[in-house]
């Protein structure tokens, strides 16, 4: 198959669609990480979608595709997930109704780019491809678009870690779970509350925003590989 993998700079996806050898090819705003810049695209996603190809990372031009048969994306949650909403409005007014509110002095700009980010990802989902998968977490989507076909968790794929991860799919079905593991560690803080240890090592490692961000959002490789051997047999 012909495959375009979304928004992926750490090209996981990719190279499990490329063992089955199938024509897999990543693409983001990022140089890739995943080793492999023949596969790999720095672009608006869309323009390959048009174009059916065009510069990779290495210098190549890819030529070759008549279609992509299918897109796998992993658009950022920033300003989609449920984490973020307690940055949209001004603290000092959280008793108000939120037509009331102001927004947040850090981050003024929050709710247009929460409007960019959600039409990006219905523009993703309506692209002229006859099979995707948007992977996203918890969040805005579910309301202002529609609910997930599907959420799975990397346990249920024999990674030991949580992390809520929702699929919106077009013509494709639900990922059945491989190998069902513990649920991994977690950290606890003084104030009771608790994450996975995998998250709050991405948090404590990263040097600056833009890392923590691409560490936090990784693929787990039980779930690449799922998706590279379930949804290019159906």
């Amino acid at each position: 198959m012909k495959v375009l993998v979304a928004c992926e700079e750490s090209q996981a996806v990719t190279k499990e669609l490329r063992k089955l050898g199938h024509e897999a090819y990543s693409c983001d705003l990022l140089p890739c990480s995943g080793g492999h810049p023949e596969w790999h695209f720095i672009c608006d996603v869309f323009e390959v979608i048009q174009n059916f190809g065009g510069e990779l990372q290495n210098g190549d031009v890819l030529e070759s595709i008549d279609e992509w048969e299918m897109m796998v994306a992993h658009p950022p949650c920033t300003y989609l997930s449920v984490s973020g909403a307690k940055w949209y409005y001004h603290p000092d007014d959280k008793d108000l109704p939120t037509s009331d509110r102001r927004p947040h002095p850090r981050f003024p700009n929050r709710a247009k780019h929460k409007d960019e980010a959600l039409d990006f990802f219905i523009k993703l989902m309506s692209a002229p491809i006859d099979r995707i998968a948007i992977e996203n977490p918890v969040g805005i989507i579910s309301t202002k678009y529609r609910k997930p076909n599907q959420i799975v968790q990397p346990w249920m794929f024999g990674d030991e870690a949580t992390k809520t991860t929702c699929f919106w799919t077009k013509n494709l079905p639900d990922l059945e779970p491989t190998k069902i593991v513990g649920k991994g560690e977690r950290i606890t803080f003084k104030s009771g509350k608790s994450q996975p240890k995998w998250y709050s090592d991405a948090m404590v490692n990263a040097k600056t925003n833009e890392e923590r961000q691409t560490l936090r959002s990784k693929t787990f490789p039980g779930i690449a590989k799922a998706i590279a051997t379930q949804w290019t047999t159906t």
